[in-house]
């Protein structure tokens, strides 16, 4: 299909703010000129941006994709079984086509037990765009520091987790005033900071690019900022609950808000804020992981980490655009240049030669977060009830018009 969008005020990433601009699609991709007997579409009183790129989800699921402007997904390997082989990694490249594209991130080691390497180079072949410790931590430094090898001489993203599992055992909050009250297990917030130091040692030992999936703390965004004053080829995401919610979220033992890792307090979370601001986020992720009710519906100890985030996503990040701390330039970046850049795909932006992966948005456009109604398979959001701003009107994949 060949498209010409009218009417619409173009985003590019990095750029301050959205510019009136005509913009020309064929055979997928975005071109300079008009194509021939080309379809027009009306984008009136709509932002055009990238479609989003999320880095770093735990389910494909398409409608609340779509629904979110998300265009393309990093899938994380903790299935069942794990995406430790080349034939899970090929399957799940098929699994979203045509109108979602997901981008699979092959276990570091065999059922992601963290002792025996995975077959790293087999499964880049079958369509891995990245290397993944998964929920969990690699204990063995030895080990860690043999994936980071092998990650950095095949020119694979090593995503990580980062809590110090020694610390954490199961624990399932945040050491502090908030886990006392309730009487919740708990582990120091230090775990995730021990956690990146001795990461960032091995990343500069082996020269592997390193992407440090959710950092949370004041501390680990120190660490950031100091290895990437030194050059490391490292980069590190977040996710809107981060950003937007402290521990106090847990009060009433809200299973909602039990998340991996778990909700820090206010003086974390307002670092969180500040590394958006200053640079040192490179992604804002949703970490979509919706649970059901088996697994929600429990005491707060015994309930699975994870939220639904696909749907929440853009509207709560567009919450940054309002308060002031970045443009809307700068957020997608975010959202769409930089994990694009770091998963090596050609998308992420509008410009000739990319896919035409494209989100029209109403940025103003209000609307309530509620549970019950979700796209996702479950609507397991710490956002539940929340009035929120921002909706996507329309979403083209690949030139063809999805909604």
């Amino acid at each position: 299909m060949s498209l010409i969008i009218t009417g619409s005020h173009v985003l590019h990433p990095g750029a301050a703010d959205p510019a009136a601009q005509t913009l020309y699609i064929a055979d997928g991709r975005f071109v300079e000129d008009a194509p021939q007997g080309a379809q027009t579409f009306d984008g009136k009183g709509l932002i055009a941006a990238p479609g989003i790129v999320d880095l770093g989800v735990f389910a494909t699921d398409k409608p609340a994709f779509h629904f979110g402007g998300i265009t393309r997904a990093a899938l994380m390997p903790d299935r069942t079984p794990p995406l430790d082989d080349p034939g899970a990694v090929r399957s799940a490249t098929r699994s979203g086509k045509p109108d979602f594209w997901v981008h699979p991130l092959g276990a570091a080691t065999k059922g992601l037990a963290g002792s025996e390497l995975a077959e790293l180079a087999l499964m880049k072949d079958a369509g891995a765009r990245g290397v993944a410790t998964g929920r969990g931590w690699i204990a063995d430094s030895g080990v860690m520091l043999r994936v980071m090898g092998y990650a950095a001489a095949l020119d694979l993203p090593l995503f990580v987790h980062s809590e110090d599992g020694g610390l954490t055992g199961h624990a399932v909050a945040t050491g502090g005033e908030t886990a006392t009250r309730l009487g919740l297990p708990q582990a120091p917030a230090m775990a995730e900071a021990l956690s990146i130091a001795r990461d960032l040692m091995l990343a500069e030992e082996s020269g592997a690019h390193v992407h440090f999936r959710q950092v949370t703390t004041a501390r680990g965004f120190d660490l950031i900022r100091d290895a990437k004053a030194r050059g490391l080829r490292i980069s590190c995401g977040i996710t809107p609950a981060h950003l937007f919610l402290s521990d106090i979220a847990v009060t009433g033992f809200r299973t909602f808000a039990r998340l991996s890792p778990p909700l820090r307090a206010e003086e974390d979370r307002l670092a969180c804020i500040a590394a958006v601001a200053d640079g040192t986020v490179d992604v804002i992720s949703s970490g979509h992981d919706p649970r059901g009710p088996e697994d929600k519906r429990l005491p707060f100890a015994d309930a699975a980490p994870g939220m639904a985030g696909a749907e929440t996503l853009l509207a709560m990040a567009l919450g940054l655009v309002r308060d002031g701390h970045v443009s809307m330039g700068r957020l997608f970046e975010l959202l769409s240049g930089n994990p694009a850049r770091i998963l090596g795909v050609e998308a992420g932006r509008i410009a000739p030669g990319c896919e035409a992966d494209l989100i029209l948005i109403a940025p103003d456009a209000p609307w309530q977060v509620d549970s019950s109604r979700m796209a996702a398979q479950a609507g397991n959001t710490p956002f539940d009830g929340l009035p929120v701003q921002g909706r996507v009107r329309h979403l083209i994949k690949g030139g063809v018009v999805i909604k």
